[in-house]
């Protein structure tokens, strides 16, 4: 590691992957690209179903938050984001969704010029590598590989009908605009390639790691950024032979994820002022806003017995290394599905002008294990529809709770606190139960395991909401981009009253998009790498 290099990205998750990647393209610039986790290497990072086990508390590759306050007078949950080079790419369930046009207009309506469809959608036909071929909005030959679920199963092809019962449109690519936003099922398009996992390290670092401008420092924590007045100027580290600081000549790029971005933020200084200084952290600016419009997806699940289908048998017991020696010597077989097999969107009510909803399937179900909150597999066959609002109004806020780097930030979620989102919600859970009468699902369901038929009222649904899912880990908006002066960072990225400093990451996001946010994380680290290049004169 160098003194001095040109660009610093602090995170190695799905958008600092491709800021390194693009900048380090040049070789007239140097680049440095920290990550506070270990190498995002092992058998259950390549095992896309590996993600149960990988995101266990107390595993390296996460950074784990213990006692969050989701919403109302539930209990604290833990949640948790990648922690390694990948972030959380490395231990997602690997769903590839971007959003629909109207998410993005609205951005550039907002302010955010250059943030409409027109300029996103572009930017992530240049991100993929659909297997689906190009199309209008699809991309070929991109960076990131990106497939459909490979095997259709008769319990698939039965959910499927069961929505078209339902009005909703079979579609081959869910990730297709106009689909998108009418509503449609299909086959869930995912970030893996010949039945591995494929993150944003094997994408973009795997093929630019032996450059010589490009220096990736693992294990490696970033304390605070430095300033000289309003010029970010370096940032402080510490990794296994102690702390020191290294500058950067030109930018300073925060891709540390929506929890850890707003966290360095404050601790360097860049924060709510009477925060900041009841640690004693010397103010650079007063910015209220960072850490504040916290926005996550509040997912509901539906467990139900099924006669066939589920892969519970598989993923348990003696048919469990069965499964794993399927993967190891051949990549094939149940360890190779994303968390999802099934996905789409829909409208819970005909009249909506756009859909509303995402829904998922996953081929098993669980049940908590002797009131510990641990969760197993259910020895019977099950399955679990899962569905969410796809436009949440409430919003949270991420806080430190002391200067000391190691402490873990204060987050308070505030889900579900906004009447449309209980009522979208409500709506979600009962066009689920819908699904699962239809006439094509007739041969298929038994009965509804959890939350249970007895769980059926609006305000019985209601308050078993907190505990019927959980966080889909979207969370954004805590560096929230605006053409207002309260926005942290402006439309190019920059962090507002300051030199040399930008956010990159979903933090940045005004609003949530309608779908999963890792394809969106990386569109944003592109046109980030965009920005800089310009701005810079490269």
């Amino acid at each position: 590691m160098k003194q001095v290099y040109d660009f610093i990205v602090v995170g190695a998750g799905s958008a600092g992957c491709v800021v390194a990647e693009r900048l380090s393209a040049n070789p007239a610039v140097s680049v440095l690209l920290i990550e506070a986790g270990p190498m995002g290497k092992g058998l259950l990072v390549d095992m896309p179903r590996g993600v149960g086990a990988i995101n266990n508390a107390g595993s390296k590759f996460n950074w784990s938050y213990p006692d969050v306050r989701a919403g109302g007078n539930g209990p604290a949950e833990r949640w948790f984001k990648g922690k390694g080079l990948g972030g959380s790419s490395l231990v997602n369930g690997m769903v590839y969704m971007r959003g629909v046009p109207q998410d993005y207009d609205a951005w550039e309506q907002a302010g955010c010029t250059g943030w409409g469809w027109n300029e996103v959608g572009t930017a992530f036909k240049a991100l993929e590598d659909h297997e689906l071929g190009e199309a209008e909005w699809r991309g070929k030959g991109g960076p990131l590989r990106v497939t459909r679920h490979p095997k259709p199963e008769p319990l698939y092809e039965a959910i499927i009908e069961a929505a078209g019962e339902m009005g909703v449109q079979r579609a081959d690519d869910i990730n297709d605009p106009t689909a998108a936003a009418e509503g449609c099922i299909g086959y869930q398009t995912a970030t893996v390639s010949k039945g591995k996992r494929f993150s944003a390290a094997r994408a973009f670092i795997d093929p630019a790691k032996g450059r010589a401008n490009l220096d990736i420092a693992i294990n490696t924590t970033v304390l605070k950024i430095e300033f000289e007045g309003t010029r970010a100027t370096g940032v402080r580290l510490r990794d296994a032979s102690g702390e020191r600081e290294v500058r950067a000549s030109r930018e300073i790029v925060v891709s540390a994820g929506a929890i850890e971005t707003p966290k360095l933020l404050q601790l360097s200084g860049i924060g709510p002022t009477d925060l900041l200084k009841s640690f004693d952290i010397p103010v650079v600016r007063d910015a209220p806003e960072v850490g504040r419009n916290l926005r996550e997806h509040r997912h509901f699940d539906l467990a139900y017995r099924v006669t066939g289908g589920s892969y519970n048998k598989y993923l348990q017991g003696w048919r469990l290394p069965l499964s794993v020696l399927r993967f190891v010597f051949g990549s094939k077989g149940p360890m190779t599905h994303a968390v999802h097999e099934i996905g789409g969107f829909v409208k819970t009510e005909p009249h909506l002008e756009r859909a509303d909803m995402q829904f998922n399937l996953i081929s098993v179900s669980t049940t908590t294990w002797s009131g510990t909150g641990v969760m197993r597999l259910e020895k019977e066959p099950g399955v679990t529809f899962l569905g969410y609002f796809a436009r949440p109004e409430s919003q949270g806020e991420i806080r430190i709770r002391s200067a000391d780097p190691d402490d873990p930030p204060q987050i308070d979620a505030h889900q579900l606190s906004s009447q449309t989102d209980r009522d979208r919600g409500l709506a979600a859970v009962k066009w689920m139960r819908k699904l699962a009468s239809q006439p094509a699902l007739k041969d298929w369901i038994v009965e509804e395991m959890s939350p249970g038929p007895s769980v059926s009222s609006d305000e019985e649904i209601l308050s078993h909401a907190m505990a019927m899912g959980g966080p889909a880990y979207h969370i954004c908006g805590t560096a929230r981009m605006g053409a207002d002066e309260d926005a942290v960072v402006d439309p190019r990225l920059r962090v507002r009253g300051m030199v040399g400093l930008r956010v990159a990451d979903t933090s940045i996001m005004p609003t949530l998009v309608s779908a999963n946010t890792n394809g969106p994380a990386m569109m944003i680290g592109l046109r980030a790498a965009r920005f800089i290049a310009e701005d810079n004169g490269f």
